[in-house]
């Protein structure tokens, strides 16, 4: 199956919240949400602060610079649109500044994954998003 043929991948669609960090993304920064009350850094998941629950926030980039924390290798079709990746690594990045990021490393073979690899950010382009993935820094 090519992709030409293959059902289309699904794609965040970013909403108020989010639409920072993908105009960021689009522009090649790594986007973060900053506590204006505490100074915490997060990914734009949730309201408020999960350290003082406060919802004031800035946007800040981020270094794009991380460590692979977790990953796995899937081997099963979970889904006809990622058939042709198959296998293919879903990893959890720990971004130099704090948040984690799950992601997928590109640039390598899956077997040459490791927990504490440094990787920096890449972009996936697509007509509408773009999606912030990994290589090995």
């Amino acid at each position: 199956m090519t992709q030409e043929t293959a059902i289309p991948k699904p794609l965040p669609v970013p909403d108020e919240a989010s639409r920072p960090f993908f105009e960021g993304a689009r522009a090649g920064r790594l986007m973060l949400m900053r506590c204006l009350a505490c100074g915490t850094l997060r990914l734009p998941s949730r309201r408020h602060c999960d350290r003082c629950l406060s919802p004031e926030v800035e946007w800040v980039a981020a270094s794009g610079r991380g460590r692979v924390r977790t990953f796995g290798i899937m081997h099963q079709r979970y889904h006809p649109a990622f058939a042709d990746d198959i296998p293919y690594n879903v990893t959890v990045v720990e971004l130099e500044e704090g948040p984690r990021l799950p992601a997928n490393i590109i640039g390598i073979p899956n077997s040459e994954l490791r927990v504490g690899m440094e990787v920096v950010v890449d972009w996936e382009h697509h007509e509408d998003v773009t999606i912030p993935k990994f290589r090995p820094a």
